[in-house]
């Protein structure tokens, strides 16, 4: 049997903003239920809002809100340039070769910037937009994840 406590609930809230998870279902074997669920929001906030409802057979639903204790991350300069697909970063055409877009390029819309090599493929990957190289975030030869930042353009 599980009895859900204020402590648990609070660990359990910490699981879920520490992970890439949107929402946590837990159900006992007695008919407890714990759902919990990450607020989505179209700006960044000054700290993520996590709801949680905890749920007991034959008692109303008990809900709380809590503030997590997250600072915000600075205000960013630019737009990131993110990876389009999982796979490995290359900053340059092979070894030894200048990189496509280094700190202080300015790169034109549908201009080269980096290749992610996916299944043996090479993809080159392309800037979105007008505008400056003021960060490079990922190192050659970097495994990068789908969405990952990979530059700062301004």
């Amino acid at each position: 049997m599980f009895d859900v406590n204020y402590e648990e609930v609070k660990k359990l809230i910490s699981i879920l903003e520490e992970s890439d998870l949107s929402v946590l279902e837990l159900q006992t074997s007695d008919g407890q239920k714990i759902h919990l669920e990450k607020s989505a929001q179209a700006e960044a906030v000054a700290a993520p809002t996590v709801q949680a409802t905890v749920q007991a057979p034959a008692q109303a639903p008990v809900q709380a809100s809590v503030q997590a204790s997250v600072q915000a991350p600075p205000k960013e300069a630019g737009k990131a340039i993110k990876a389009p697909i999982v796979g490995v970063f290359y900053a340059a055409a092979s070894p030894g070769s200048a990189p496509y877009a280094p700190i202080g390029k300015k790169v034109k819309k549908g201009e080269t910037v980096c290749i992610i090599e996916a299944m043996k493929c090479m993809n080159e990957i392309q800037a979105e937009e007008d505008g400056e190289i003021v960060e490079v975030l990922a190192n050659d030869g970097d495994l990068v994840e789908y969405g990952q930042p990979l530059f700062k353009i301004k």
